[in-house]
């Protein structure tokens, strides 16, 4: 399903989203990297928690975040769940940019399948603003999150662990503008609607 523009800012927004799936994707291969740190798996001391997928899914393993305030996320290696008790819940597939919607800011399976996926859509008109919401939360706490990186790591940490991203064929954004990236786009989520 791709996601629905507003005609007289077509070019505008389709760059806009190129762009932040390339920041999504380059995002979900930092918490790979900050999983694998030799100096022990940096999710896991941030108070995620790790669930293993039976032995019958051939999948990697789910890390699931309560946050206050009734919000949630759960990071595969396959996309990006968040929920909020006010809003609902949002998933943003990993190598795409097209956020889905649902009612219900709970996930019961942290290693979806497809079949688990089919419940999320695009918002009807008078779930827009709690879609933007969620989409600006979850942006939030990835700001939050980087922000923490380079306080708590450093940003030569973050630096190197870009190395192997850019494999010469990826847009790399920089360490450096990471976090100002992540602001851009919730300030054009925010004042455009451009979802």
């Amino acid at each position: 399903m791709t996601v629905s523009l507003h005609p007289a800012k077509s070019q505008q927004s389709t760059d806009l989203l190129s762009h932040a799936k390339e920041l999504f994707s380059q995002q979900v291969w930092c918490w790979g990297r900050d999983i694998c740190r030799k100096e022990g798996n940096w999710l896991l001391k941030c108070g995620f928690q790790r669930s293993e997928p039976s032995d019958t899914e051939k999948m990697y393993s789910a890390y699931t975040l309560d946050i206050p305030h009734g919000r949630s996320i759960i990071l595969r290696g396959s996309g990006v769940f968040y929920g909020d008790v006010r809003y609902g819940g949002v998933f943003i597939p990993r190598y795409q940019f097209t956020p889905k919607y649902v009612k219900s800011s709970n996930l019961a399976n942290p290693h979806w399948s497809k079949s688990d996926l089919d419940q999320f859509r695009l918002p009807n008109k008078d779930e827009k603003s709690d879609f933007n919401a969620l989409l600006t939360g979850l942006i939030s706490w990835i700001k939050a999150y980087e922000q923490n990186i380079i306080d708590c790591i450093g940003m030569d940490y973050r630096r190197s662990s870009l190395t192997k991203w850019d494999n010469g064929e990826r847009i790399v954004i920089p360490c450096e503008n990471i976090i100002e990236e992540w602001n851009n786009l919730a300030h054009h989520i925010a004042k455009e609607n451009l979802l």
